[in-house]
């Protein structure tokens, strides 16, 4: 029988004796179970919404890509330009993703449009999407009528649940176990991802997502609760000085068992709006580290560290090297998934194990084991 990889939840290596701090339950499935519907739905529900919407406007010969007109400036709830002063908390923050948090209910699209438009301006002059708040800036926000943000409409129970996967929390820091089928964050139709309900359980504390992961791949996402946190890991992570490692499942026997992708990767996106990564010398420089854990008669569970951190980078670095993630839908091999799938596999094989980084002299490393889902889908191969 092949080993069966086990990666205990753990606390950091620093943590003092008797300091605040909690490790994962046993899953309760009625809670995981009753998320990973509710976000599904939530995903399918802004589809469908979506292509009925664009169907119904090829229907009248017109297809728009622009905000509502505002309503005429006597209306009483007609939006209005905002001079809205940026406080100093949100220091080193992109100004799209600020806009994003002060604009709830805004599509993605519709930020980087009023930002390539001139629309927002910063201390009176236009500003990239990727411009670093300093805190003091004054911007103007052109009038908007945006849809009233939905209701998250988690269960109790969800929330709770949610809750038990908080591998380590701290003042400024929570290491959550994110599962499969939830999104980092609302967008794009979604009215509410992991950073959503973690705030409806901490609402008096300012969360921010420290990185993100795909909606599909399940592990360790890091939330910081004080800015100071978030500002020290995220110049870590550009910096190279944070360790992530993933376990993935992927298609054929490599080679050797350490090796690694080195492509550049370019980002695009499509006219409904999904993200697509293609490998490209043009595109930014990308490294990622595999090392084999377990082989398999058609397959292998390997272990990919980043080099870098690039969107879907594991995923079309595999792809690249002929041995993509099992139940990848968008990069992956069909033949390969229906296989996978006749074993129990229902979602993408990729788990953000561990992280580790050094703060204050020491060294700080979560690690987070696979979901029963893949293990026992590997009992199987």
């Amino acid at each position: 029988m092949p080993h069966e990889p086990q990666a205990k939840a753990t606390k950091p290596q620093e943590q003092p004796a008797g300091k605040t701090g909690f490790v994962a339950k046993p899953t309760r499935k009625s809670g995981y179970a009753a998320l990973k519907e509710l976000a599904a739905s939530q995903h399918e529900k802004a589809t469908h919404t979506s292509n009925r919407a664009t169907h119904a406007k090829r229907e009248n010969g017109r297809i728009e890509d622009k905000p509502k007109a505002a309503a005429p400036a006597n209306a009483p709830d007609a939006p209005r330009v905002r001079q809205h002063q940026v406080d100093s908390h949100y220091a080193g923050q992109r100004l799209d993703n600020y806009l994003l948090r002060e604009l709830k209910g805004a599509p993605k699209s519709l930020i980087y449009r009023i930002l390539r438009s001139g629309e927002v301006r910063v201390n009176g002059g236009r500003a990239k999407p990727d411009y670093r708040l300093l805190g003091t800036e004054t911007l103007r926000i052109p009038p908007l009528r945006l849809s009233a943000p939905q209701e998250n409409n988690l269960q109790s129970f969800s929330l709770d649940w949610l809750n038990e996967q908080i591998i380590y929390e701290d003042k400024s820091l929570i290491v959550l176990n994110k599962p499969s089928g939830l999104a980092s964050h609302g967008g794009s139709g979604l009215s509410f991802g992991a950073i959503e309900a973690m705030r409806s359980l901490r609402p008096s504390d300012q969360l921010e997502l420290v990185h993100r992961l795909d909606r599909d791949t399940s592990g360790i996402l890091l939330i910081a609760k004080k800015r100071s946190q978030l500002k020290f890991l995220q110049a870590a992570m550009v910096d190279g000085e944070v360790t992530k490692r993933y376990l993935a499942l992927v298609n054929g026997l490599p080679e050797k068992d350490q090796f690694k992708a080195n492509f550049s990767l370019s980002k695009n996106e499509l006219k409904s709006g999904e993200r697509v990564v293609k490998v490209d010398e043009e595109g930014k420089a990308s490294l990622t580290f595999f090392r084999v854990q377990e082989r398999y008669a058609d397959c292998a569970l390997v272990q990919a560290e980043l080099g870098s951190g690039r969107t879907h980078q594991i995923r079309v670095h595999a792809q690249a090297l002929g041995h993509c993630l099992a139940c990848d839908d968008k990069y992956g091999d069909e033949t390969f998934n229906a296989t996978l799938r006749a074993r129990g596999l229902k979602r993408l094989f990729l788990h953000a194990a561990s992280i580790a980084w050094k703060q204050d002299g020491q060294v700080r490393s979560y690690t987070c084991e696979l979901p029963e889902e893949l293990t026992a889908v590997l009992k199987k191969c």
